[in-house]
């Protein structure tokens, strides 16, 4: 039995945190299992109050992308891990409010059911609430699965679930197949081994906006901890296993992705994949073997593995993740390397410059590649107007290039700014193809119209979405599917390849030549990770010092403009009003701007730099380029000083 006693005298001494001590004594409270209460047992007589206060400050919260965090704990205890499985797999996920594990997650499963019920009744709907989970390869991951289908049909509604693991797009792709009501994907995405993650989304298929994310989390906290018990039992009877239709289906709409077959099966495109032990091998392989490519997989990233072995991080924007991958196109001699990260939802690539190099592309590039070929091939077939029509977006976030408004100016269509996250460039096409559907017959089957019958009535009735990204990484072609889709995003750069190869160029190359017609563009990140209860609140004390004392210059170089989202009303191009956050944008005098945001599924604070500059002729472009990555990693020091003094506090 847990001593109440040292819990009181740590908490007196200023070693636990009164809310961690809370949490602590609702979980001993709420007969949990054995295991459960014998590791915070040993927590407790160990003095281990760092890694308690990081287990039990809080509940986990739903971000950007749902709840993400530790399954697997710093410092375990001997009664979580049990006999480890062969691939070093605790007996069980962390005992802690701010861990993913059965609790948690039996907790918000609850939450999102009695959400999604009220939300059915209150619209009339007398139906029972349907629900979709995928899951990736990593620990825990097929467990969380079953424990969340059981749970869902326990509490009255009917369940879904694959056969084994799927990535992100197809859950968000099946959502809209099944008429559910809502889904769940269990993944930490690119995260260390160490994390899973639960992203909720709701009936359109796309991640959880307003005011359903926040419907969900009072839900999901109004759930006690005495009422998880019967629930951790699984039962899988009444669980529906989804079939192979599932699959072709979604590879059906993923292959809309492509504009023009006939150039990839023409340029006989030699291509690497790589999936990092993930999910993106199970479409993304046969979508390009379907459209002609020479595919070569990576053999030793292949096979799912929840410890990623070959790579520090299976994070597709790492050029450590691509290494295997371009050694494998340098011994084969191909075109360009694909990588997807582990619930394929986001999409990296190397591609081979003229000095006959691998060379890397950032997300930023890789968008503003995409964004450009498609707008001139859509106009090219005729699917949009050769001048452009404000009928026709590109959608990106506030935090993307902004090389893709400027494409988007020369193109003549409207650029859409959101918020981090594609479940806002969601909501974006929700809005669209419901204002269409209002416009059309009753009845009418939006989802089986073909794309060029979707294209012509939104921009008849609404927008028509042509693309969209964010700079981490993450594309999608058009609405079939509802958040990024690393698998589609293959596709679609495989065919961009293909034309400028039949060009005689290089991807490089066509990207010098955007340069040349719209200006230089150049991005810079920083990343500040601050993890745990302390770590919360260094994060906090620069979000909270930046609204109450916005910097005033950096170095020599004058702030002449500081936009704070939290509190000013902006809209976008479609005058609708951005939803308040804790983001600002500030524009210095040398005509840069940065953004700051803490992230909203990952324990760090993200600034994001954009610089500029106009080039007169190829001929200066490398002096061009040389000379704005100095001054941008000139200023990209300065912020980050700044930040990390007010860190500090």
């Amino acid at each position: 039995m847990t001593n109440p006693v040292a819990i009181e005298q740590a908490v007196k001494a200023g070693h636990l945190l009164p809310a961690a001590a809370d949490n602590i004594r609702a979980f001993l409270a709420a007969n949990l299992p054995a295991w459960a209460g014998a590791s915070i047992e040993e927590l407790v007589a160990q003095g281990a109050w760092a890694e308690l206060n990081d287990r039990f400050y809080r509940y986990l919260e739903f971000g950007t992308g749902g709840m993400r965090g530790r399954t697997i704990a710093r410092r375990p205890a001997a009664a979580e891990t049990g006999t480890p499985g062969p691939d070093g797999a605790p007996a069980h996920a962390a005992i802690g409010s701010n861990v993913l594990n059965d609790f948690t997650l039996i907790r918000a499963v609850i939450g999102l059911y009695r959400y999604t019920q009220r939300y059915l009744e209150s619209r009339g709907v007398k139906v029972v609430p349907r629900f979709v989970i995928a899951h990736d390869m990593r620990y825990f991951s097929r467990h969380f699965c079953e424990l969340a289908a059981s749970a869902w049909v326990r509490l009255g509604g009917e369940a879904f679930i694959f056969d084994g693991p799927r990535p992100t797009p197809q859950l968000s792709f099946e959502v809209r197949r099944q008429g559910a009501h809502a889904g769940v994907v269990i993944t930490a995405s690119h995260n260390p081994p160490h994390d899973n993650g639960f992203k909720a989304y709701f009936d359109d298929g796309a991640q959880v906006v307003p005011p359903h994310d926040k419907g969900i989390v009072e839900a999901v906290n109004a759930v006690p901890l005495a009422d998880l018990a019967p629930f951790l039992n699984k039962d899988l009877g009444r669980v529906v296993t989804l079939g192979r239709e599932a699959d072709d289906d979604y590879l059906a709409a993923a292959a809309t992705a492509i504009i023009d077959p006939e150039v990839i099966r023409q340029a006989k495109l030699k291509v690497v994949f790589t999936n990092i032990h993930g999910c993106g091998a199970i479409h993304a392989l046969p979508l390009l073997l379907h459209a002609g490519c020479d595919v070569s997989a990576v053999p030793s990233q292949l096979n799912f593995d929840p410890r990623f072995p070959t790579v520090k991080s299976p994070n597709p924007e790492n050029a450590e993740a691509l290494a295997e991958g371009v050694a494998l196109a340098d011994r084969l001699g191909a075109d360009v390397v694909m990588a997807t990260d582990p619930d394929a939802d986001r999409m990296g690539v190397a591609v081979r410059n003229r000095a006959g190099k691998m060379e890397l592309l950032t997300g930023n590039q890789i968008g503003a590649l995409l964004a450009e070929y498609r707008l001139t091939q859509f106009k090219a077939s005729g699917l949009i107007p050769a001048a452009g029509s404000d009928r026709v977006c590109l959608i990106k976030t506030f935090v993307t290039t902004q090389l893709q408004d400027a494409i988007g100016r020369g193109h003549g269509v409207k650029v859409i700014n959101t918020l981090t996250g594609f479940k806002w460039i969601a909501a974006k096409l929700r809005a669209y193809e419901e204002r269409t559907l209002a416009k059309l017959a009753p009845g009418f089957d939006y989802a089986g119209a073909p794309f060029a019958a979707r294209a012509r009535l939104l921009q008849e009735h609404a927008t028509f979405y042509a693309f969209g990204t964010e700079e981490s990484y993450g594309y999608l072609a058009n609405d079939y599917i509802r958040d990024k889709d690393g698998n589609s995003a293959c596709l679609m750069f495989a065919e961009l390849c293909a034309a400028v190869k039949a060009r005689g160029l290089t991807v490089p190359e066509y990207l010098d030549s955007i340069y040349l017609r719209y200006g230089f563009y150049l991005e810079g990140v920083i990343n500040l990770y601050y993890e745990g209860a302390s770590g919360s609140a260094k994060i906090r004390r620069i979000l909270e010092t930046y609204r109450a004392q916005p910097p005033a210059a950096f170095g020599a170089i004058a702030v002449t403009k500081f936009e704070d989202f939290g509190r000013q009303d902006i809209r976008d191009a479609d005058g609708e009003l951005i939803p308040k956050q804790d983001l600002y944008f500030v524009t210095l005098g040398n005509g840069y701007t940065f953004a700051a945001r803490g992230s909203g599924t990952e324990p760090k604070m993200k600034f994001y730099v954009f610089a500029n500059a106009t080039v007169k002729s190829d001929g200066e472009l490398a002096a061009v380029k040389a000379a704005t990555r100095r001054t941008l990693d000139g200023v990209c020091a300065l912020i980050e000083a700044d930040a990390r003094r007010r860190a500090e506090g």
